[in-house]
């Protein structure tokens, strides 16, 4: 089982996602008052909390939301998991449809520090059942 580390959302596109405690995610929409929210597959993001914390090893210092990710999750890998996977945090329920993405422009990240992990280390997912989740709820796979 693993934790909700962080949630984080931004109110237009290509900007870096701001951090908060709570957030409404929408059945088949993403996270409410997030920009990525949308009819589509790839309505939330993730990302692993170790592997931020390896990525800031090297000298990066991002802060959370820096990668445009909407849930960074402690606990796993969460690019290893197949697509297709479900996780369920609470009443809400993903379910993984892209493991990592194309980088058509790089980031500020990656000007500053020569990489970004969010194309090898994101996934996204769709909301197949909506709800509340909060910092430091718990989050398990089911398949």
């Amino acid at each position: 089982m693993g934790k909700i580390v962080a949630l984080c959302i931004s109110e237009k596109r290509g900007t870096q996602k701001i951090s908060i405690d709570t957030a409404r995610f929408i059945e088949n929409y993403g996270i409410e008052g997030d920009a990525h929210a949308g009819n589509w597959h790839r309505q939330v993001s993730l990302i692993s909390q170790e592997k931020i914390e390896e990525f800031n090893q090297k000298g990066a210092g991002v802060e959370k939301g820096a990668f445009g990710e909407n849930v960074i999750v402690e606990g796993y890998d969460l690019r290893n998991l197949p697509i297709g996977t479900r996780l369920e945090s609470g009443e809400v329920l993903f379910e993984i449809t892209q493991i990592g993405k194309e980088c058509h422009s790089h980031c500020e990240i990656y000007y500053k520090v020569g990489d970004c992990i969010m194309p090898r280390e994101g996934v996204f997912a769709v909301v197949l059942r909506g709800g509340i989740i909060s910092v430091g709820d718990d989050i398990k796979t089911l398949n």
